[in-house]
């Protein structure tokens, strides 16, 4: 039964440096047309995951901020007849910080969306620029201030550990983000992904990368400094005061069951994996045909689900219980984690272990991609 619904909603209304189709930029969305397809592709969703209240709703893609009101309020107005809601609900929408975006806050209130993430990601004009972003560090301030008035609960990113950046560079920074008073941070280290603009630059030496020791430096600062203000850290990259934590986002990482709609949406739920039609039209066209966008619905083996609730459960301070997960997916706790290899990055300060809860520490978490292919035996990870 799922307990988190996500909505894609994939356009962009100006060009966005993370598109990843042209389809996706739109002067005009046939919004009747759409909410029908939405509509129907939830309805399918409820019909196989339905019965459990849900806790939180989150509308993510290209730029959900612009939606129309009436919009989201339809599709949360079906998504309570459908599936109920917890008390509560947790329901989020996810905002790129401008002052035309800013503008449509207080109607997204009206319909129901009660928490916000902003990706404002620098708070200087320089570290835009070079990071793509379309809105300066004045107008992603205004938003914030607005969403702050609108919403009872907001967040807002940052991305750090860029090209050169210094401990005391980034503690003004994160001094002054911290100074805003929202309850919840997502602090980003800059990674170069293969493929993307940023691996082309570096290719080309437009920039160097910071170093593992100097990005590690400014992981440390972040832990201390966040936690010094009340916010400390319960995933690798999220903080929050106590309360404030992504409910949604903690259903991920807790490997609970969540369903996704819209284009390009993904889902875990009843053991199936879900994914929709990516391309808006050919989302549009395949819940025409079949009542629902999705591309690829097939079973997961215990196996295959034990691997991916590992490598999302360590992502948390709070950790796994290998012994609740071993009996959740019928398999024996030495199958989930290589015992030796826990015990000796214990001994060397990166790992803990309570009972039968395990987890990574702060000295550990710079280093987490490494300690999974470590700790999640090979066999499991193949899955």
């Amino acid at each position: 039964m799922a307990r988190a619904l996500y909505i894609h909603w994939p356009f962009c209304l100006a060009k966005c440096p993370y598109c990843d189709f042209n389809s996706h930029v739109r002067d005009r969305v046939d919004t009747a047309q759409w909410q029908a397809a939405l509509l129907a592709d939830m309805h399918h969703e409820a019909a196989v995951a339905g019965g459990e209240a849900l806790g939180s709703i989150f509308f993510g893609g290209g730029t959900p901020s612009l939606m129309p009101p009436a919009l989201v309020g339809r599709l949360l107005e079906e998504a309570e007849r459908l599936w109920g809601f917890a008390p509560g609900i947790e329901i989020t929408l996810e905002g790129n910080p401008s002052s035309v975006e800013a503008g449509n806050y207080a109607a997204l209130t009206a319909a129901g969306i009660n928490r916000v993430s902003l990706g404002l990601q620098a708070l200087d004009d320089e570290t835009l620029r070079f990071l793509g972003r379309l809105h300066d560090a004045a107008e992603g301030l205004a938003a914030l201030e607005v969403a702050q008035r609108q919403f009872s609960r907001v967040s807002f990113d940052l991305i750090y550990a860029r090209p050169g950046q210094t401990i005391a560079q980034w503690q003004t920074e994160l001094t002054r983000a911290l100074g805003f008073g929202t309850g919840h941070l997502s602090l980003y280290q800059l990674t170069i992904e293969p493929g993307t603009r940023f691996a082309t630059m570096v290719r080309q030496r437009q920039f160097l990368p910071l170093d593992d020791d100097a990005a590690a430096d400014l992981f440390a600062l972040t832990q201390e400094a966040t936690a010094a203000a009340g916010l400390p850290r319960y995933e690798v990259s999220n903080h929050a005061r106590l309360g404030e934590e992504s409910r949604h986002n903690l259903t991920y990482w807790r490997y609970q069951d969540y369903c996704g709609i819209g284009p390009g949406a993904h889902g875990r739920r009843g053991g199936m994996a879900t994914v929709r039609h990516r391309k808006p039209e050919n989302w549009l066209e395949a819940v025409a045909a079949n009542g629902h966008g999705l591309t690829e619905e097939r079973p997961m083996g215990l196996a295959e689900q034990a691997s991916e609730a590992m490598l999302m459960g360590l992502r948390l301070r709070e950790g796994v219980d290998l012994s609740a997960l071993a009996e959740r997916f019928a398999l024996p706790a030495a199958a989930l984690c290589d015992k030796a290899k826990l015990k000796f990055y214990t001994a060397q300060g990166l790992c803990w272990q309570r009972g039968g809860v395990i987890g990574v520490t702060d000295h550990g978490m710079p280093l987490l991609d490494g300690l999974l292919a470590e700790l999640v035996p090979a066999g499991l990870l193949a899955a």
